[in-house]
C-alpha cells in the first residue's frame, strides 16, 4: 500500500465539474492499493496516518501533533497510478496495482477505519477521472508505504 500525505490548508475533489469532497485543514491522501495488500496493511496505513505528527502544536513550529491531536479533517482519494512501474519503456506498467474490484473493496475498508477516528473523512469516487485541488501547507508531503509480509 502507497499512501502520498500531504499537510493542507484545503483540499477538493472534483468529478465532471461537481465537487464531491472538500475539507479545511487536515490531510489529503492519495491512496495506491496492491494486489498483495491485507487487512493488516489498512489498519498499519490508517494508524500511521491518523498519529503521524506533522502539524505544529500551538505557537510551536515543530512537528509535535498529528491530524488527530489538531481535529483535522482528510481527503481519501484512490490513485492506481501510485503503482505506475517505470523502469522500462516510456509508458508506466500498473502490473502491481489491484484489480479494480479488489482495489475497490481494501479502499472502502481504510476510508471505514479513518472514520472511526471520529475525524471529518470526505473522498472522491474510486474509478472516476477527479481532478484534484490541493493547497499544501509548508508544504509538507510524505510517502508512506507499507508492502504486505509473507505469510
Amino acid at each position: 500500500m502507497r499512501v502520498i500525505l500531504q499537510r493542507v490548508q484545503a483540499s477538493q475533489v472534483s468529478v465532471a465539474g461537481e465537487v464531491v469532497g472538500r475539507i479545511g485543514r487536515g490531510l489529503n491522501l492519495l491512496v495506491g492499493i496492491a494486489e498483495s495488500d491485507t487487512l493488516a496493511e489498512l489498519e498499519w496505513m490508517a494508524r500511521k496516518c491518523l498519529e503521524l505528527r506533522i502539524f505544529p502544536s500551538e505557537g510551536r513550529d515543530r512537528f509535535d501533533a498529528s491530524v488527530q491531536d489538531i481535529g483535522g479533517e482528510l481527503l481519501v482519494i484512490s490513485q492506481f497510478t501510485l503503482y505506475g512501474d517505470c523502469r522500462k519503456g516510456r509508458r508506466p506498467s500498473f502490473d502491481q496495482a489491484a484489480v479494480p474490484a479488489k482495489a475497490e473493496a481494501l479502499y472502502e475498508q481504510f476510508v471505514a477505519l479513518l472514520k472511526e477516528s471520529g475525524l471529518v473523512v470526505e473522498t472522491g469516487r474510486f474509478g472516476a477521472m477527479m481532478q484534484v485541488a490541493i493547497e499544501n501547507d509548508g508544504p509538507v508531503t510524505i510517502v508512506l508505504e507499507r508492502e504486505a509480509t509473507a505469510s
